[in-house]
């Protein structure tokens, strides 16, 4: 079986949650699967200046990710109800438990922002993982 086929429900909402190993993995996760994914992206990507930010942000609006702020508290609650709009509007969302990109590849403990999602939606979390080359 094609693993595009195995990594996604076909229909209605569900959690893509998967390890951050490089800043392209929000590229290449949804070009695996044939229906759009909204991510949870941190707002520096956002609000960069000059013409790499505006690049930046163009990218990132366009791919659909959304902007989260991730400094805690109150800012933690309304970026998982942006993850929760997303689900409600019955449409993948793609996270990453660990919230940053692994500084060395290895897989660090999750936080319990994707299990809360879940269980409040009432959706499937589908795991995916990427994957270093070994020398």
């Amino acid at each position: 079986m094609d693993r595009r086929a195995r990594a996604r429900p076909s229909e209605g909402a569900a959690i893509l949650a998967s390890n951050h190993l490089s800043f392209v993995d929000s590229i290449f996760l949804p070009l695996m699967i044939d229906r759009p994914v909204s991510f949870l992206a941190k707002s520096d990507y956002f609000t960069g200046k000059g013409l790499k930010g505006w690049a930046t942000r163009v990218f990132f609006k366009a791919t659909g990710q959304l902007p989260i702020d991730r400094s805690g508290g109150k800012a933690s609650e309304a970026s998982l109800n942006t993850g929760l709009q997303v689900l409600g509007r019955g449409d993948l969302l793609g996270i990453y438990p660990e919230g940053t990109r692994s500084p060395d590849g290895k897989l660090y403990r999750g936080r319990t922002g994707i299990a809360r999602m879940a269980l409040e939606a009432k959706v499937p979390v589908v795991r995916w993982s990427w994957s270093t080359p070994t020398r």
